[in-house]
């Protein structure tokens, strides 16, 4: 019997069934401005009906690009990053690169495990959420020289070339609207801050912001919670059906503020003139359910390809350069937010 491994197409079988030389197949592939577009269409042809697979392994060998580019994110199982993820992919693909994805479930002992097996890879960059990373992930990414961008956060001191919101900003932005609505009994259901220093930031804007008016959070009215819309419903509707409950919730993201307004409806509470509630995203279907979510806009498509765009220049250009750049946020009021009456 044949060995099937000796029936797959190499490069000189392209190159003779197309009736080039093997240097111009590998250089429509490596650099195909370089190809006239007529012989670069014959060879894709060719590589389409051959069914020809690069060695990629073999060129990272011999130290040349692999044209991945590892992207780490906490979760996939909901909208938080899908906007990022598919803006980002986007964008380093028309620059010639493929992205390698992975989730650590807000584990960053796990994030370093998955980032080990990126380079592992020999990927040509890598995007994290975050600045919150350890020690261990830190002292990799500068050990082996690699390009490497933050998504979602941004400060001007970090240790990365970062592209994201101020999510400090985007707390004090949640509060300040619920208490220009005359909002004084707030209630807050964030997220664990463990691994997650976006719901850490907000937390500290929202506080902040809040003992600037002299305003107070019952301890029963702050409320850990899942990035879950079902785990949210549930965790809000113990929080409104105390004897005293919020005029208003502050959640940390959309994905709760959408189960604090289904635990609010399931109650026969009426949002927003018994109950306002405001999210922090501005996620796919945000605008969707009724009432439309009063949330922070944070862009999460412009952060993704303006990330993707940025990581992708700093590997074709070989520059070390840190890159910062901060995306505006945005309060957009819709259905779920009204002013306080007593």
């Amino acid at each position: 019997m044949t060995d099937r491994k000796q029936q797959k197409a190499g490069i000189i079988a392209v190159a003779k069934a197309a009736r080039v030389s093997p240097s111009t197949v590998s250089r429509s592939f490596n650099h195909p401005e370089m190809v006239n577009p007529a012989t670069r269409k014959k060879i894709e042809r060719t590589v389409e009906r051959l069914g020809y697979i690069r060695n990629r392994a073999a060129q990272t060998m011999h130290g040349r690009r692999s044209s991945t580019i590892g992207l780490i994110v906490p979760t996939i199982n909901h909208a938080i990053f899908s906007e990022v993820i598919q803006s980002f992919s986007d964008a380093i693909d028309a620059a010639g690169f493929t992205l390698l994805i992975t989730s650590h479930g807000y584990d960053l002992d796990r994030e370093y495990a998955m980032l080990r097996k990126l380079l592992e890879h020999r990927v040509d960059g890598i995007a994290l959420i975050g600045f919150e990373h350890t020690k261990a992930s830190f002292n990799l990414l500068e050990q082996q020289e690699i390009p490497t961008i933050a998504i979602w956060n941004y400060s001007d001191t970090s240790r990365m070339s970062c592209v994201g919101a101020d999510n400090v900003s985007a707390g004090r932005l949640a509060a300040e609207h619920l208490l220009a609505l005359g909002h004084r009994d707030i209630g807050l259901v964030f997220p664990s801050i463990s691994g997650n220093d976006r719901a850490g930031d907000r937390q500290t804007g929202v506080h902040a912001t809040l003992t600037d008016w002299a305003v107070t959070v019952p301890d029963p009215w702050r409320i850990e919670t899942a990035y879950s819309i079902s785990q949210a419903k549930q965790d809000c509707l113990e929080l409104l059906t105390l004897d005293h409950r919020p005029t208003a919730l502050l959640c940390g993201n959309d994905v709760i503020a959408q189960g604090a307004v289904f635990a609010a409806q399931h109650l026969g509470l009426d949002v927003p003139t018994d109950l306002s509630i405001i999210g922090i995203g501005d996620f796919a279907g945000s605008e969707d359910i009724e009432p439309g979510l009063t949330t922070i806009r944070i862009p999460a498509q412009s952060i993704g390809r303006i990330a993707g765009e940025r990581l992708a220049a700093s590997i074709t250009t070989d520059s070390s350069e840190a890159y910062r750049y901060r995306c505006d946020l945005k309060c957009v009021i819709r259905g779920t937010t009204a002013r306080y009456s007593a």
